[in-house]
């Protein structure tokens, strides 16, 4: 009998066990996983809906309990960090982190899935009462004591990504005054600042105070040590709870301390079949890993559970006797503020300067209805092509209900190396209540179109 080894228990870790079991059984493949925290497979995405209450109760967000994974003859240890991996013994040491007890494991095939760890500077104050990261159930539980607790209203988001925009929607349902700083000059910085400045005028309008080219430099308490206040660059911004937005890296400690190779962001590296470079036994996926950026044509660290969970299911398949591979991303995303919706794909400007191509630029607005309809909203399409070939490099778009989803037109033809030109013959449906006769992403293409005649 072979034993596999998972080191992290979430999304990436439990799709390659559960997929592993699906292909053999226990009689031919002991699994054993270890995960550090108190829950297996839950959405961590989900966390600023619940905060803000869209979402009523904590177990929503667990896809499967430990149970649920222990009754399919998957060796499931909570609250168990490994320390250690011993590459060359094929052995892993973990703690008990109840008991402290600690202890060696063999393996034959070994899965990392440590994920990422939330960037929390060194600062005055950051461990202050009332600062708060989102990375965990855990975390998203005292946050919601917090904020229930709590007699002022005053809450500080530091950094404006995805998480910090969607922790300042929250807040706001919570009703609470929210300032956000961040250091860019607009917030969402995986977006162009152009684009950027939309989604500031949107959080502007929900009474949102978006303070931008503001790098924190201390969070100063008060009474019994809680927070109440952040400075940045001089300034001083009362709190009476501060959340952490900043963003992650991946958490490959563990794994640099073994010798395993990492990349430019810190991330493992992998083959396409999700085996680390240079290691016929060892696998990684989910945040820990650097991906190949399809538009770029170089490694990227981009966390997002929907990697995590293709990640862990060609790592299952590959482990289990099957055969898989990962070809790369083209880096989608999609968020909303309150009735905004925010997506993107490809590569920004500073992107496709940094990977040495020549590229135009267009910005349309459209509807995401046929005009005359009720309720048609607008939104914003800017598309990037590269400037010889047409070749489609990047979209973002910002808008109403019925703008975000759109994206995902963009992120097939980037995937297929599609240019402008051959996306204005695509054939996408079209009725009056859901799309004008020309779709928003396809005007945008028919415009890259005359742009790229014209400059290319």
């Amino acid at each position: 009998m072979e034993r596999l080894v998972v080191i992290g228990g979430d999304a990436a870790g439990m799709s390659a066990a559960a997929q592993a079991r699906r292909l053999k059984d226990a009689s031919e493949l002991q699994i054993v996983v270890f995960e550090r925290g108190r829950f297996t497979s839950f959405s961590a995405c989900g966390i600023p809906y619940w905060v803000g209450g869209d979402v009523r109760e904590r177990d929503a967000l667990i896809a499967r309990t430990p149970e649920e994974h222990r009754s399919r003859d998957i060796d499931l240890r909570m609250r168990t960090e490994v320390t250690e991996i011993d590459v060359a013994g094929r052995r892993v040491r973990a703690r008990e982190l109840d008991s402290g007890a600690e202890s060696w494991t063999d393996y034959d095939k070994l899965v990392i899935a440590t994920g990422a760890r939330p960037i929390r500077p060194p600062l005055p104050g950051i461990d202050a009462p009332g600062v708060h990261g989102v990375q965990t159930l855990d975390d998203g539980q005292a946050l919601i004591d917090t904020l229930e607790h709590t007699e002022g209203k005053r809450a500080v988001v530091v950094g404006a990504g995805y998480i910090g925009v969607e922790m300042a929607e929250a807040l706001i349902q919570r009703g609470y005054d929210v300032t956000m700083l961040h250091r860019g000059p607009e917030p969402m910085s995986t977006m162009d600042p152009d684009m950027g400045a939309l989604v500031r005028d949107a959080m502007c309008g929900l009474g949102i105070d978006v303070v931008g080219n503001a790098e924190v430099t201390e969070i100063r308490t008060g009474d019994g040590g809680r927070v109440r206040a952040v400075v940045a660059d001089g300034g001083e911004y009362a709190a009476d709870v501060v959340v952490l937005g900043i963003g992650v890296r991946p958490d490959t400690e563990l794994a640099s301390a073994a010798g395993l190779p990492l990349g430019e962001y810190g991330g493992l590296l992998t083959d396409l079949a999700m085996r680390v470079r240079g290691h016929a036994n060892i696998w990684a996926g989910g945040d820990c890993v650097e991906v190949l950026d399809l538009v770029a044509e170089r490694e990227r660290h981009i966390a997002l559970g929907t990697h995590a969970n293709k990640h862990g299911q060609i790592i299952g398949a590959n482990v289990g006797g099957g055969y898989g591979t990962f070809p790369g991303v083209v880096g989608t995303a999609v968020s909303k503020v309150c009735d905004l919706e925010v997506a993107r794909t490809g590569l920004r400007e500073k992107d496709a300067r940094a990977a040495g191509l020549q590229y135009v630029t267009v910005t349309i607005e459209s509807t995401s209805r046929a005009g005359y309809y009720p309720d048609a909203a607008t939104m914003t399409v800017k598309l990037l092509a590269e400037r010889r070939t047409g070749r489609l490099l990047g979209v973002q778009i910002v808008g109403r209900e019925g703008a975000g989803k759109r994206v995902d037109i963009a992120a097939v033809a980037l995937t297929a190396r599609m240019t402008v030109e051959q996306m204005t013959a695509l054939d996408l449906g079209y009725a009056p209540p859901f799309s004008p006769v020309w779709d928003p992403v396809l005007v945008a293409a028919r415009k890259a179109v005359a742009a790229v005649r014209e400059r290319g």
